[in-house]
């Protein structure tokens, strides 16, 4: 299994309306050709617990139907497939520092998600290019060491019937500075991973659902380091990769420093290092987008980090929609040459 270079299929098992229609329709088995045709060699997959089993833990068929799909037509065109736990019962990014969010505090949600993993891991454990991604962005600060418990129960349990490769990150958004705080695996065949979309003031410029973010100023990249400290000052804790940087000049340089602590951590403990999210929302310079895709794949070639696009339709930040058109070409060019 490569990874090397992939894109998300978001919004389909996820983030979604949740109804027959929707799965149906928004992504069929051309899509997964049409990936393959790109260039890429891998999906990463985004599906919430609710779509396959109920939360009294009554497996639901229909949804894990779709699940089957993306998994036969993966393989059909030669891709490999990461099964990554966007939402679980008790925990939703979404919902950081909520009482939403009792899956470390409740027993039956910890039970509920080791349940989901186990019957993943048989129906999908044994196909050779099929990955596991435990949950998504972990989000709290405070839940360092009960996310390393459970990711380790989660593990022991995946473990009990399949080998396959298993992905997980730190917390605080999957952080690529918090990739440090994770354990030395017990077991082989495990990945790092993190989500990278710094400068966040530019990658989510206009994004309604940032915090005191500016929904009618353009930020651009690159531009000096002192321009994205003010403009990242606005958005608070979320901004504070730019204004605490210690990097000199917005590009290769910032991003590398980003993610020092990150290839360090996995180098130690022997383990790939990989990118499961990074990309630009739609309401950025297209011309500025392929101008950072241009630094970050630098950086990423530079230490063999693999990657996944966010995101391959809509969700704001689609690559295949009319505002990426103008620089696609280009961007599949780079990616390709991986």
């Amino acid at each position: 299994m490569k990874l090397k270079r992939g894109v998300n299929v978001g919004g389909w098992l996820s983030q979604c309306n949740y109804e027959k229609e929707h799965y149906d329709t928004f992504i069929v088995e051309k899509d997964f050709e049409k990936i393959a045709s790109m260039g890429f060699d891998h999906a990463r997959l985004p599906v919430d617990a609710c779509v396959l089993i109920t939360e009294d833990g009554v497996v639901i068929e229909s949804g894990f139907a779709y699940l089957d799909n993306a998994a036969d037509w993966s393989a059909k065109y030669g891709l490999d497939l990461i099964i990554d736990l966007h939402k679980a019962y008790g925990y939703d990014f979404n919902d950081a520092n909520t009482e939403a969010n009792s899956l470390f505090d409740n027993e039956d949600c910890k039970k509920a998600i080791l349940n989901l993993w186990h019957i993943i891991a048989e129906r999908y454990g044994k196909r050779s290019n099929i990955a596991f991604e435990l949950l998504n962005e972990v989000v709290e600060a405070n839940l360092k060491e009960p996310w390393n418990e459970l990711s380790s129960a989660l593990i022991r349990e995946i473990r009990k019937v399949s080998d396959a490769p298993i992905i997980y990150g730190g917390i605080q958004w999957n952080s690529a500075m918090t990739v440090k705080y994770l354990r030395k695996p017990e077991y082989d065949n495990i990945i790092y991973t993190f989500h990278f979309y710094e400068p966040l003031i530019f990658t989510h410029q206009k994004a309604y659902w940032v915090n005191n973010m500016d929904m009618d100023r353009t930020v651009y990249y690159p531009a000096t380091m002192e321009y994205y400290r003010e403009e990242s000052k606005k958005l608070g804790y979320q901004g504070e990769a730019a204004v605490k940087s210690g990097a000199k000049t917005m590009g290769p340089e910032f991003l590398e420093e980003l993610i020092k602590d990150a290839i360090s951590a996995a180098e130690k403990n022997g383990v790939p290092l990989y990118c499961g999210e990074f990309g630009v929302i739609d309401r950025a310079p297209a011309e500025d987008t392929l101008k950072w895709f241009t630094d970050v794949d630098a950086v990423f070639k530079k230490y063999d980090i693999g990657f996944s696009v966010w995101s391959y339709k809509k969700m704001d930040f689609g690559i295949t929609d009319e505002h990426y058109a103008p620089v696609i070409d280009k961007l599949i060019k780079l990616w390709g040459a991986n």
